[in-house]
């Protein structure tokens, strides 16, 4: 299948790597099929790229390998909508932005997918530990060089 991206052009990818979100993202509902891309191999973060409008793609990665401890708590209602079975088959991701001179990510409201069925939820978790800008990293200006 082609992808159609105003980041990386026409992309093709294996229709197996479609993610079907039912009810869409927040904000974005009427937008449910998206892939997964990956821009390097060493990266933490991928684009979630629709496959519907070439405009829309979120940065996402996996929280875990920011803050180890996190888990994002699914209802068992969320499960038999995803068809997860097992928790081990999920993949959790957050989608990240660009704040000021900071990378946030939005740990209130991660993206669960089915690694099976290519299914996913975005969540709202309620615990208060969370929150929709939680800083991931501080970025630095770029040093400019001084001409003598």
């Amino acid at each position: 299948m082609i992808v159609q991206t105003t980041r990386f052009g026409m992309v093709e990818v294996d229709g197996e790597r479609i993610i079907r979100f039912p009810s869409g993202l927040l904000g974005f509902s009427s937008f449910t099929s998206f892939v997964l891309l990956q821009p390097d191999e060493q990266g933490v973060f991928f684009w979630l790229q629709s496959t519907q409008n070439p405009d829309l793609a979120f940065v996402v990665t996996d929280p875990t390998l920011w803050i180890p401890d996190f888990h994002a708590n699914i209802r068992r209602e969320q499960m038999e909508e995803l068809g997860l079975e097992n928790l081990s088959d999920a993949q959790v991701f957050v989608i990240v932005n660009k704040r000021d001179q900071a990378l946030t990510a939005n740990m209130q409201g991660p993206l669960v997918i089915n690694t099976i069925s290519r299914s996913g939820v975005q969540l709202v978790l309620a615990e208060k530990r969370w929150t929709t800008r939680y800083e991931l990293m501080r970025l630095v200006e770029p040093v400019r060089a001084v001409s003598a």
